[in-house]
């Protein structure tokens, strides 16, 4: 690895975001800098993490009744983001490179926490993502986004959180549906 080929994650790893190592992706480090990641580009009313979206999904998920993989794969499903940073979908479209690098990133914590993405866990997932992405976009921007989505099962957390709170509740949650498996 370059000097220049890596970041330096919150618990101090040297991490190269483009040949992803499972052994090298811990779960601190996912659940901080999600916490610090503002959804829409930062373009919503308020600060609103891309953490709190996932526990978001991730409680929706349970509500609904999903259990096993279902539930941690909802909320590591941007887990990316906190490696290679979130871009918003209409520029995804443009850059066929990142979202190659994405699925790169996501296979790797994927294959961290033992999740095996079948297209029902897939599908599972984005239609709860989906209907997160409008639901936030009335809330933060009161826009209509054109998904077709099932209402939601309960009523998502948009409340403002204190500075670490997400990051919190994102291990709390991590912890309470993997009993803590491979965090580190």
């Amino acid at each position: 690895m370059q000097p220049d080929n890596f970041i330096t994650t919150y618990t101090k790893r040297r991490f190269s975001p483009h040949n992803p190592v499972a052994e090298d992706i811990d779960i601190r480090d996912i659940a901080h800098a999600l916490s610090l990641i503002c959804r829409a580009n930062g373009h919503f009313t308020r600060f609103f993490s891309v953490a709190r979206h996932c526990i978001n999904c991730c409680l929706e998920g349970r509500a609904r009744g999903e259990t096993g993989k279902v539930l941690p794969a909802l909320l590591l499903h941007d887990a990316c983001e906190a490696y290679i940073s979130d871009v918003t979908r209409p520029v995804k479209l443009g850059l066929p490179d990142y979202v190659k690098a994405e699925k790169r990133m996501q296979s790797a914590i994927w294959k961290k926490f033992e999740i095996t993405p079948t297209d029902s866990i897939m599908k599972i997932v984005g239609e709860i993502d989906d209907m997160m992405l409008k639901l936030e976009f009335e809330e933060f921007a009161g826009e209509t986004v054109r998904i077709k989505t099932c209402p939601p099962a309960i009523r998502p957390d948009f409340g403002v959180k204190a500075f670490g709170e997400d990051e919190r509740e994102f291990l709390a949650l991590f912890k309470e549906i993997t009993g803590g498996a491979r965090a580190t």
